[in-house]
């Protein structure tokens, strides 16, 4: 009897501690379920909140037209420089469009070199560009402005084109046949393109903003300062007429020669 009870004890002891283990197991797999479903929704809650936070960007528009957008850019940089060296900002706006292709060409994106400078005893960093020879060695900047910057200083620097500064600071038709002139560029046509690109985007307005005159102003000064080759004009008889001499009517016009062609617009005494 006594082993009996002892047994059905023991029984009683062993089925009442099953029990309570697959009831904490229950339990404890409910608490970690509710646990990882709450600590889930706090990082969502809280990523909601972080986004919320972010600054809102403003909407930046940009003109479809290269050419357009260039000149947005570049036009405070080009006045500053017409400012600092005289140089015309519509002549200097007008370049790096005509040299960069309006910012897009491989040596305006790769070295940030809108005028086409070579090294030329320069020490800084360079990039190799096809142009006239192949692998031409090329000035690479850090940033556009010193690019601007190295094109005044080029142009002020140069005694070839020293003429240029002796003409009036808003003269961009002069500068434009000046550049030319004194071997800028080999393309014939290279003023053309330079005065067609500053009328057709208006680019003389900058120029004005530095200087303070009107482009109606600036053209009756050009009217009453100049001359139009008539057949009979010759050098010597324009300059007995506008009493001045041949060598300042080749200086004021960056002539080479004597030569004059009839429809030429000379300019004749300096304002």
């Amino acid at each position: 009897m006594r082993r009996v009870v002892i047994v059905v004890c023991i029984a009683l002891i062993v089925f009442s501690c099953g029990s309570k283990k697959r009831v904490t197991s229950k339990s404890s797999k409910k608490s970690n379920r509710t646990e990882r479903v709450v600590k889930k929704t706090e990082v969502k809650e809280t990523k909601v909140e972080t986004q919320t936070d972010l600054p809102v960007k403003e909407s930046v528009v940009v003109s479809s037209n290269p050419i357009e957008a260039y000149i947005e850019t570049y036009r405070d940089i080009a006045q500053e420089e017409m400012r600092l060296y005289h140089i015309p900002a519509s002549i200097t706006l007008a370049q790096g469009i005509l040299e960069s292709s309006s910012g897009r060409g491989r040596l305006s994106v790769e070295a940030n070199n809108h005028f086409g400078i070579k090294c030329h005893e320069w020490t800084g960093a360079r990039i190799y560009h096809d142009d006239d020879a192949d692998q031409e060695c090329f000035r690479k900047y850090n940033d556009p402005k010193y690019s601007y910057r190295d094109h005044s200083l080029f142009l002020k620097e140069r005694k070839r084109y020293y003429k240029l500064f002796e003409l009036e600071i808003d003269d961009y038709e002069g500068w434009a046949k000046g550049l030319k002139a004194a071997g800028y560029a080999t393309d014939r046509k290279y003023p053309d393109k330079l005065i067609s690109l500053i009328e057709r985007y208006e680019l003389y307005k900058y120029d004005e903003l530095v200087t303070g005159k009107t482009r109606v102003t600036r053209v009756n000064q050009s009217m009453e300062s100049s001359h139009r080759v008539v057949k009979g004009d010759t050098l010597y008889s324009l300059s007995k007429r506008y009493n001045t001499t041949v060598d300042d009517l080749k200086r004021l016009n960056n002539l080479t020669s004597n030569n004059l062609n009839i429809g030429d617009l000379l300019v004749v005494k300096s304002n």
